[in-house]
Formats: structure tokens, sequence, C-alpha cells
């Protein structure tokens, strides 16, 4: 309730008491523990002016300094008694020190009693860490002494074994001696062991010096070492190189594990290689190609891959078997890639360097594909997926395949495939294939080289002697490409038929020379090619690609019926084209037309009464092209109603413009003679009933027309196209046809 503003005066009616305190500034702020003086005047100043700050401020100090005195003068007798009661403050606060001086000594002391029992304590404990270190390095060189001391030792036991026991004519008394009959074992296979043992040793030997090689010891030890490690590579050489001869599994078995233990597995792969793989190859593949000069085709692979196949099945079969049985701890070899791939590639591109040469397309994808199957015959040996991408990644498997330069070869190919349809594109004539004459089954065979090269272009690309799937997404590029340089070809070539400009447009030149007819074939290849887009050729990509996920396959199929579409547009276009041609002959009979004029006018010749003999040639072009061998070979019913429809309706709105432009300009001419003609007879004073009885030239005129018109209409009908569903004939009819006769069509 303190703050709750004091009562207005009686003076201030309109605003704040006199003596009251803005709204922004609050008096309980002050209070605060937190209370930053400099902050609280930055904040204020943001909207305060600093002199009205200032005044608040002295304001609120004087008012605070006014509530003390107040204060004071209320409680004066306390504040009085309160100086009288602090009688002897020192001579307490005496007392009160001393026993707090006395704690705070013995604190002091046994402080100090406890470091110094830490310092001892930790002394003794880093002593014992020293000790224990020192007693562990001693036994670490104890350790490697005795291990080495071990390995020096048995290595000389190698030596006791009969230097002829890997030929096996070893008698039998000396085998008694040495060979152990209660398990059988033979020399090999004792030699291997006691192998395996001393590369357990050496294993032990290496994590030793690992953990102590900055010793001195072990520095003076070190020859000892290597001599060690070097008989024993020796040794153990020699003894894989005899178990791989006699295929001794045992031996073979005991010898790897003794490789894998001392961490040496290239030292086993490169001997495998050496000594059983490069044999076996070079009977296949010699480095020299001299012995092979007289085959017909040098660099050739598959046969030598099945021939390698056998080899491995014979020689090497058994060494993968003991690498990949399950449970042998012999993963960690590769003789696959490091042995058998190594030495095959080395081989190859030594004695057949040619083999991966693109420049020959075909042999190089028959090479290439031999390749990959040979590849997946050696994957059929790794015993798990996971052994498949470790044999893949291999250093060597990275190597055979960048051999293989796919980019070049499939540039090869796009220069071969599109090269051919762009030769046959830029031929100045359409020209039909042989048996485009031909009236019997034609129905879905293309006639045209052009659209045969395009479609031989396009199976190409999928053609199984072509076609790397890895760059499937470039030949379906490449296919699209080809379709889309057709269509072009095919509406540039339509569009510039109309101008019949092709001198910034070279290539095209067919288009303005080719004949009606030969526009038949252009619309059955159209229709030949669209169905097999659609049909046959969609189904074999889609079969080809049918390991593909339909997240991929979707994409193709619409793609493929996409570039149909587009060429099935270009129908109607060359439809357009044909018809356009046909009126254009018919015109040249239409223009005619204008000769009926000057055959009545000014002329006393009576009223016709048969039609103009130039009619019956008017649809003879439509005719003749329909009746003709290409249209009733290669053009379906569909397609020959449509453009009959089409070029009747074209010919009938030209037949119409002429005719009324005949018939405008004749009323005009009639219209004008009439004038002068009576202009005449009243200057003369004759009279003008003869010449109106008699019957106009425009009458004659328009007669002669309206006979032609009904001829026109029953040559319509004979080809079977209704006239009066022309709205142009109508229009026609209407414009030479009697008064009487206007609205009905009859002829």
């Amino acid at each position: 309730m303190t703050d709750l503003l004091p009562p207005r005066s009686p003076t201030d009616l309109f605003g704040d008491p006199i003596d009251s305190q803005p709204l922004w500034f609050k008096k309980n702020a002050f209070l605060e523990e937190n209370f930053d003086s400099e902050a609280y005047i930055t904040d204020l100043r943001t909207f305060v002016p600093f002199d009205n700050l200032r005044s608040e401020l002295q304001t609120h100090l004087s008012s605070l300094k006014h509530e003390l005195v107040e204060l004071i003068n209320r409680d004066y007798a306390d504040f009085v008694n309160l100086s009288t009661k602090l009688v002897d403050v020192d001579g307490t606060i005496l007392r009160m020190r001393a026993p707090l001086t006395e704690l705070r000594e013995k604190i002091s002391q046994f402080r100090g009693s406890v470091e110094s029992s830490l310092a001892a304590l930790q002394n003794g404990l880093r002593q014992r860490a020293e000790a224990s270190a020192a007693r562990e390095v001693l036994e670490l060189l104890l350790d490697t002494f005795h291990v080495v001391s071990k390995v020096e030792k048995l290595i000389k036991e190698l030596p006791s074994v009969p230097s002829d026991w890997s030929n096996g004519d070893v008698n039998s008394t000396e085998k008694g001696s040495l060979q152990h009959t209660e398990n059988g074992t033979n020399f090999r296979e004792t030699q291997s062991m006691l192998l395996e043992r001393i590369a357990s040793e050496m294993n032990r030997l290496k994590f030793y010096m690992a953990h102590a090689q900055d010793l001195p010891f072990i520095g003076n030890m070190e020859k000892r070492i290597q001599s060690a490690s070097l008989l024993l590579d020796a040794s153990l050489g020699r003894c894989f190189i005899d178990g791989l001869e006699h295929h001794d599994a045992n031996t073979i078995y005991n010898c790897l594990r003794a490789y894998a233990a001392i961490d040496n597995t290239n030292g086993a792969e490169e001997i495998f290689r050496t000594t059983i793989v490069y044999p076996l190859i070079q009977k296949i593949i010699p480095n020299s190609s001299s012995q092979s000069m007289a085959a017909v085709s040098v660099d050739e692979l598959e046969e030598d891959y099945q021939q390698i196949i056998e080899h491995i099945e014979n020689g090497c079969k058994f060494l993968l078997e003991i690498s990949s049985s399950a449970n042998s701890g012999l993963h960690v070899f590769d003789f696959l890639a490091n042995s058998i791939l190594k030495e095959v590639l080395s081989s190859i591109q030594k004695g057949k360097p040619g083999a991966f040469s693109p420049g020959r397309p075909t042999e190089f994808l028959k090479n290439y594909k031999s390749s990959l199957a040979f590849l997946d015959y050696l994957e059929g040996y790794c015993p798990s997926r996971s052994a498949v991408v470790k044999f893949r990644a291999e250093v060597v498997y990275v190597e055979f395949m960048k051999q293989w330069n796919i980019g070049v070869y499939f540039s090869l190919r796009f220069q071969e495939i599109a090269g051919a349809l762009d030769s046959a594109l830029m031929v100045a004539s359409l020209t039909p294939v042989h048996n485009s004459h031909s009236s019997q089954g034609n129905s879905g065979v293309l006639t045209l080289k052009q659209s045969v090269t395009l479609l031989e272009s396009l199976r190409s690309c999928w053609k199984e002697d072509v076609l790397v799937f890895s760059c499937s997404d470039k030949f379906l590029r490449l296919s699209l490409q080809l379709l889309s340089r057709y269509s072009t070809w095919l509406s540039f070539g339509l569009t510039i038929r109309r101008t019949g400009n092709t001198g910034s447009n070279p290539g095209f030149e067919w288009a303005v020379s080719a004949v009606p007819e030969d526009f038949i074939y252009v619309m059955h290849d159209i229709d030949c090619l669209v169905t097999e887009l659609s049909g046959d050729y969609l189904g074999h990509v889609i079969q080809i690609l049918a390991s593909c996920s339909p997240e991929v396959l979707d994409p193709v199929k619409q793609s493929i019926l996409q570039g149909a579409n587009s060429l099935k547009d270009l129908a109607p276009l060359a439809m357009n084209t044909m018809i356009e041609a046909l009126v254009e002959k018919s015109l040249e009979t239409l223009r005619q037309v204008k000769g009926v004029t000057a055959t009545y006018r000014m002329t006393n010749k009576p009223l016709p009464i048969r039609h103009s003999p130039y009619v019956s040639g008017i649809l003879y072009p439509l005719k003749t092209f329909l009746d003709g061998e290409r249209a009733t070979t290669y053009l379906t019913m569909e397609a020959k109603n449509k453009l009959l429809l089409g070029a009747a309706e074209e010919i009938t709105g030209r037949y119409y413009e002429l005719t009324s432009e005949v018939v405008n300009v004749a009323r005009k001419t009639e219209s004008s003679l009439q004038r002068i003609r009576q202009g005449a007879q009243r200057r003369a004073g004759a009279s003008s009933d003869v010449s109106e009885q008699n019957v106009s030239d425009t009458d004659k005129i328009c007669m002669q027309l309206f006979l032609d018109v009904q001829e026109y209409g029953r040559n319509l009908s004979a080809l079977g196209v209704v006239a009066t569903n022309i709205p142009t004939y109508r229009s026609l009819w209407q414009c030479v046809a009697p008064s009487d006769r206007q609205n009905t069509i009859e002829f």
C-alpha cells in the first residue's frame, strides 16, 4: 500500500498530483540484491532525458534523507541507548580470538603431518610402479631371449630331416627313424608342423619387439632375430613349394597357418603364383606371341580362358579349397586375386596386349565379356558374399578392370551407329528399298532406306555383340538420340516442303524433290516404326534390363514410348503434305474456271446444257493417287479415307474461291455494261424491253458453272465423298445455283 499515489490536490484537476512520481521511476529497483546503478541508468536513458533522470534521483535522495531524519526523531531514545550498550567490546573480541588462534595452530600442525605422510606414500607408490615396470621389462627381455633361443633351436632341428625327403626317395630305415608311426605323419607334414611352431614363436617375438624396440638389449639381438626370420622364410618357402608340388593338403595347411602367423600372406601368394600358376598360364598365353601368330585371331581370349579354367580345376583347385575351408583361419589369403588373376593379367599384357584395345570393338567386347565370365568363375570360389566384396576390392582386380576402356569402346560404337544413320539421312532423295514395289506381304515392312537404317541402328544398340550392360544408360540415350535425329529429319523436311527453300538447310533437298507418292512411304514407315517401338523393340529392351528395379524400368519404358509418340505426331504432317501436293495438281485444272467467262462474254452462244470438259480432270490426280500401287499397298483404309476427305475439302475450298471470284467479276461487269446500254438507249430514244428479255452473259456463265458444280458433286460421290457434308461445297452450290434451286442440292 506504500506505493499508492497520494490524493490529488483540489487545484490539480486534470493531471497527476503535483508531488507524484513518474511511472518509469521504480523505487523498489534500488532494493534488489543484484542492483547495478550503471545498467539502471543506461536502461532509463534510452527513453528518459538525462536531466529528468538526474532531477528525479535527487528528489528521491532528498525524500530518503527526510525519512531518515524522521525515523531518528521518532526513535531518538533508542538511538541514544545504542551507544551506551557497546561497553568493553575490544576485550570481548580478544577473549574470543585466543581459542580460535590455538585451533588454527593445531590444524596447521595436523595438515603438515598429513602432507608428509602423503608424500611418503606417493614416493613409495612411485618406487613400486618403477619396480613393477622394471620387472615387466626384465620379464619381457627374458621372454624375448628365451623365444629367440627357442626359435634358433627349432630352426637348427630343421636340417635334421634328410635333404631328399622332398622327392620321396627316403629308404624305409630312415623313414622309421624319423616318421612318427603313431600319427602317420610324413616328413613334409613333420617339417610343416615344426615350421608352424616356429612361426607362432616368431609371432610372439614380433609382439615382444613391438613393446621393447627401443631397448639396447633388443638392438643387440636384432641380427639374431633377422637371421632367424630369413631362415624361417627360406625353409617355409621350400616346404610350401614341396607341399604344392605333391598336393599334400596337411603340409599346405600347416604352411599357410605359419605364413598367417608371421603375417606374410604375400609370400605364400607369390610362391603359389610363381610355382604353380605361372607355368600353367605360360602354356596357354606365352609372354611372346610368336608361337600363336599363325592363329587367325591372335588376341582372342575366350578359348584361353577355357583352358585356364581347366588348368585351375586340375592344378589350383586343391589350394583354393584349403584356403577357403570354414573355420580354418586362412581367410587372410587371396590366391584368386594375388596369384591367379595377377598372373593372368600379366600374361595377357605381355602376350596379347591387343586384347585390351577397343580399336576393334567386336573383338574387344568379346574379350571383355569373356573376362567378366572368367571373373565370375573365380568368384565362385569365394565362400561368402563378404569374400566376393573383398575379392573385388583387391588392387589386382581393380587394375584388371581398368584395362577395359569401356568409354572409348562406347565412343567408337556411337560413331559407328550414329554415323550410319546420319549418312543415310544426308542423301538428297528418299531411297526406297528393293522390296518396296512388291504388292504382297509388305504391310509391316519398312520401305525407305532411311527408316530401315534407323531401325537397324536402334536394334544395334541392344545387340548382344554390341551392348555393354554396365553402359545400358548410354546406349539408351543413344537410342533416344537416334529417334530424335530421325524425327527432326522428317519434321524439318516436311516443313521445308511447304516453303520450298532449302538454301539455308542443306541435307533436306529430298523434301522438295519428292513426289506425293513418296510420302506414302513416309506415312507407312512412321506407322511401322511406332508399332515396332511400342511392341517388340520395347519388349526386347525391357527383357535385357529385367534385372533392374521398377524404378529403373519405368523411366526406360516411358522414354521409349515418348520417342514413339513424337514420331507418331509427324503422321498428320506427312498427310497434310500429300494433301497439299494433290491440291496443287488439281489447282492446275481448276484455273480453267476463269475460261468460262471468256466463253460467254460478248458472244451469242446459247445457254449451256452440259458441264465443261475440265471438270472431269479436277479430281483426276486424287483418284489416280488413291488407285495407284503404292496407295493400295501401303496406305491403310483409315489413312485413305482421311486423305480423300482432306483433299476433297481443300480442293472444294479452292474451287469455291475461284468460282466466287468469277461470278463476282461477271456480275460487276454485267452491271457496268447494263448501265452503259441503258444510257445509250436513252440517248437514242429506243425502248429497252428487247434487251431485258434476252438472257444475260452472267446468267450463261452462272449456268455453266452450275452445271460444272453438279458434275463435280457427282465425281465426289463416285470417289465415296458425300458432297453435301462439305461446307464449302454448299457455299459453292449457293454461289452458282439458280434462285429456285438454292436450298436443294441435287445432281
